[in-house]
């Protein structure tokens, strides 16, 4: 039965999910924060029925040390599921995504309405040039900044070398970042169709000041916390191997 919920849940997201991308596209000559509330509305009904066909919900901690004003989130990123929380859980923002989902029939226009700084993985440092120079100018118009530091999703209780873009925007702008961690992992993986029932913990951090002209201290703190605060989420939950 848990197979059979997890494949109706699959194959609505992938007709749900470029309906909304035109539904959002389709707002583009409205203000951005319209157009992000269409997206917003999109991922919350996601997490509905998440929850309804698979049994996996989630609780969020740590809202209350975010201060005010717009800043650099930086995620943990090990499923599917926290690029969708993410749309519900902060206020208006930009995300750093593969510039191959911008092709996307559907999904890619809804993401084109939404501007995101969209690399090219393999285009090394301009591409990190690319996020610093954007990533200003979205900041200076008041949106958040959403980076996925690994670059592609890791496997729980795997650990690699962050990108340094994030931290590096940090320093270029005196900007405070979020760091998040999740234990999404374990409930939702990064291959494979099985959903697992359960509750997502999602963390946000204490607020990180970058340390002036030291991106890669910035960056080792930022993965510090995360990684440890993951590992601690997950034997909190005894979560079960992927």
């Amino acid at each position: 039965m848990r197979q059979l919920r997890s494949l109706l849940f699959t194959v609505f997201l992938f007709v749900f999910t470029p309906a909304c991308g035109i539904a959002v596209a389709a707002t583009w000559v409205l203000p951005y924060r319209y157009r992000y509330a269409t997206a917003r509305w999109y991922a919350q009904q996601v997490l509905r029925v998440l929850h309804l066909l698979c049994g996996l919900t989630y609780r969020v901690e740590g809202l209350e040390r975010i201060p005010p004003g717009n800043h650099i989130a930086l995620w943990k990123h090990s499923s599917a599921w926290e690029t969708i929380a993410m749309m519900v859980t902060l206020p208006p923002a930009v995300w750093v995504l593969k510039r191959e989902l911008m092709w996307l029939p559907g999904v890619g226009w809804g993401l084109a309405a939404l501007r995101p700084i969209a690399i090219n993985r393999a285009g090394g440092h301009s591409a990190i040039n690319q996020v610093i120079e954007q990533g200003k100018a979205r900041l200076a118009e008041g949106l958040w900044v959403v980076i996925f530091p690994e670059g592609t999703r890791t496997a729980p209780g795997e650990v690699r070398r962050y990108g340094m873009s994030g931290a590096m925007l940090a320093v270029e702008t005196a900007s405070t970042i979020i760091p998040v961690a999740h234990d999404a992992g374990d409930y939702w993986p990064r291959r494979g169709l099985l959903k697992r029932p359960g509750v997502i913990r999602l963390e946000f951090g204490p607020p990180i000041e970058p340390v002036a002209g030291d991106a890669r201290a910035t960056n080792d703190k930022v993965q510090a916390w995360i990684e440890s605060t993951v590992q601690r989420l997950r034997s909190a939950a005894n979560a079960p191997p992927a």
